[in-house]
């Protein structure tokens, strides 16, 4: 009796430590979960417009844009700020997910310090910088310098390591010059990622928390929901994919709008973002590219990895806006004649983003929406 009630005792001990265990593991699990999923900065929103008056606009006129989005749209996401305050929200504004080609506009950002401090030079050589691929970059292609790369007009037709090959416009390899045509390909903007962690030392997503995220206060900010696509596969340089909520969004749309000024600190110099928002590749070479007749009535340029607004439906207070655009409805928009900023979300579902289902706000969608926005303002005022 003794010997086995002794057994029993000893069943019961491991069985008490195999659940401790469990829980122990499940505890971890939870801990793991919520570092990942809550935001490790807290930043300082937006004011909001306390009145309508002097916007332009009417809460009629917004109660309009929210059915609109309702009736046409996908949106997860939707912040308008005019004059640095919230005017319009829609949406879940603090969701994180994925930027998609907003990216290349928030490196182009990221660029500006460290080219004025020489860290990174403009007309450096991929041959000088050491750059090469799996099988191999032809000697004409290794000519392409990091301006070209950054304005894609390397030459270098190259698969990517992830998706975002214009195979309709791709040449032959070593077929033109570094900077005679323009491609959009994602091998140019992965190889940029690429060369701001070579010079400086850090990752992109650390230079995104150093120079952005902290002193703008991002309230959403996790650098660990930041994650790469690598397939070493197809090249060695992997796209560098970025993960923000529509009102972080907005406050790197601002800080554009504010020609780099942040609570009355220069955090990128505004020569450099001047520069970075000035047409490249004319509209016409756009249009070609993108299969576009000459006169549509929705025409962009294209700069330092930033899309310049030529024409939008005909509308004035459009002209010398620019925009961060992204697969499957990701924009950050700037109109500074309107002191207004965009951002504009779709929290894309797994399946869509594998393709196994249909979803997302096409630009077309997106463009044609802002369009009806700004007519609301332009019959509005007083």
């Amino acid at each position: 009796m003794l010997r086995a009630c002794h057994l029993w005792n000893n069943k019961n001990s491991i069985d008490m430590i195999h659940r401790n265990m469990i829980l122990l593991g499940l505890s971890c699990l939870l801990i793991a979960q919520v570092g990942w999923t809550q935001p490790k900065a807290t930043g300082v929103p937006f004011e909001q417009h306390t009145t309508l008056q002097g916007t332009g606009f009417s809460q009629t006129q917004l109660d309009a844009l929210t059915q609109y989005l309702e009736t046409n749209l996908e949106t997860t996401g939707l912040m308008i700020l005019q004059d640095g305050k919230v005017l319009y929200e829609y949406g879940d504004v603090a969701e994180v997910s994925y930027l998609a080609s907003c990216r290349k506009s928030v490196l182009a950002m990221l660029y500006g310090k460290h080219v004025e401090s020489g860290t990174i030079r403009l007309d450096e050589t991929l041959d000088e910088l050491g750059i090469d691929d799996n099988d191999g970059l032809l000697p004409i292609e290794k000519t392409a310098t990091v301006d070209h790369i950054i304005t894609a007009r390397s030459g270098v037709f190259h698969r990517p390591a992830n998706g975002g090959y214009d195979e309709d416009n791709v040449l032959a390899r070593g077929s033109v010059a570094p900077g005679e045509y323009w491609l959009y390909n994602n091998w140019d903007f992965n190889v940029a990622g690429h060369i701001l962690k070579q010079k400086t030392g850090n990752s992109v997503y650390e230079e995104l928390e150093t120079q952005l995220a902290i002193p703008l206060g991002f309230q959403d900010w996790n650098i660990r929901k930041q994650k790469l696509t690598n397939r070493p596969s197809r090249s060695r340089y992997p796209a560098y994919h970025m993960y923000l909520s529509t009102r972080d969004m907005a406050k790197i749309g601002q800080l554009m709008l504010n020609g780099g000024e942040w609570n009355g600190e220069q955090l990128i110099s505004e020569d450099w973002l001047e520069k970075i928002t000035t047409t490249v590749t004319p509209t016409e070479t756009v249009n070609e590219r993108r299969g576009l007749p000459q006169d549509h009535p929705v025409q962009f340029s294209y700069s330092y990895m930033w899309w310049m607004v030529e024409n939008m439906y005909g509308l004035p207070e459009l002209e010398g806006a620019y925009s961060a655009t992204g697969w499957g409805g990701q924009f950050i928009t700037v109109i500074p004649k309107l002191n207004m900023v965009i951002a504009h979300k779709y929290a894309v579902p797994k399946l869509v983003s594998i393709g196994l289902a249909h979803g997302g706000v096409p630009d077309w969608k997106y463009w044609e929406m802002v369009h009806e926005f700004l007519k609301l303002e332009m019959t509005s005022a007083p």
